[in-house]
């Protein structure tokens, strides 16, 4: 009975704060909750709420219940959802500077990259976001990439020549990989394992979380770690809501959002981190799997190789040359 009661109560309050609530705040996004994109929507929502003093509740849809990627820029500008979190290929119509971010060995590091993204390369890339009626928030890592293969070791630029790697629908990736001499596939990211199973494919370049938990380490005989590119998210308000928002209200989800992007980047290096353990005592134990990790020597090789490519991008209708040398520059 005592148990009864207390769970009656505790919907009681839920139902009241809901109630309560001045603003709903529905955050779509097509991850599974226990990623690091879920895991911060979830610290947002707790951290806003708390922040707000309940004035906004936020609503989390995981896992596409609401909307896929590419249908959910349309949503925010209708207001239908307030909050979402793509990846940069989907702005591509609209802001195609994101492909910055595509931009093969442009990262020195993980610091590097953030310190790009949080300071004036980000905020003008945000910028042009926010100027075409969607707010642009933050942004969160998926992860570097790294390269695996079923013909041969992905050690030297040459090993690439004449395989086919899949790639996202990116001209900054099918450049790369014509720079090494390879042939680049475009397949959705959902055909990726049955490709490389039945040999549609011979390559592919992914984070170590996406090669883990869709199992591409299982069908492909050779990883290399490489960190030659990068794959992250854009987290993006509805422009209507945002205005609707008081200033006080405006300055908490700012707060709420700069935490769960440290929460997000702390959650994406260690599960990329764990995850590689996992593959490598798959590779021990099966014997199916060899990982290389390449020596600076190898990636100077690479990043001379592909970095021929960034002239080709100078345009300001692609990514721009300001934007990639201030990248570059970045300190």
């Amino acid at each position: 009975m005592k148990k009864l009661l207390v769970g009656t109560v505790a919907a009681a309050v839920v139902a009241t704060s809901s109630m309560a609530a001045d603003y709903t705040l529905k955050f779509s996004h097509v991850v599974s909750p226990n990623t690091p994109k879920g895991k911060a929507a979830d610290f947002f929502e707790k951290r806003l709420e708390e922040l707000s003093g309940g004035k906004i509740d936020v609503q989390v849809y995981p896992s596409s219940q609401l909307y896929k990627d590419n249908a959910v820029l349309k949503a925010l500008r209708l207001n239908s959802v307030q909050m979402a979190a793509p990846s940069f290929s989907k702005f591509g119509k609209i802001v195609p500077q994101l492909a910055l971010f595509d931009l093969p060995f442009i990262f020195k590091d993980l610091d590097h990259l953030h310190r790009v993204q949080d300071g004036e390369v980000g905020q003008k890339l945000k910028s042009m976001v926010t100027e075409k009626g969607i707010v642009a928030l933050n942004f969160w890592d998926n992860g570097f990439k790294q390269l695996t293969s079923n013909q041969k070791p992905l050690l030297n630029p040459e090993d690439a020549a004449g395989q086919k790697f899949r790639i996202m629908s990116s001209k900054v990736l099918e450049a790369q990989f014509h720079a090494v001499g390879a042939n680049p596939q475009m397949m959705p990211f959902s055909e990726v394992y049955s490709g490389l199973q039945q040999g549609v494919i011979d390559a592919a370049e992914n984070p170590v979380s996406n090669i883990y938990t869709k199992k591409f380490h299982e069908v492909q005989k050779y990883l290399s770690i490489s960190d030659h590119g990068y794959l992250g998210y854009l987290v993006v308000m509805s422009k209507k809501f945002w205005k609707s928002l008081p200033a006080d209200l405006q300055k908490n989800v700012t707060q709420a959002m700069n935490e769960a992007t440290e929460k997000e980047r702390e959650y994406a290096k260690e599960l990329n981190d764990s995850q590689l353990e996992l593959i490598k005592e798959y590779a021990a134990k099966t014997g199916k799997l060899e990982i290389y990790t390449l020596t600076d020597a190898q990636k100077e090789a690479w990043r001379k190789s592909v970095s021929k490519i960034y002239p080709e991008f100078y345009s300001d209708k692609k990514i721009g040359k300001d934007l990639i040398e201030k990248t570059i520059a970045t300190k």
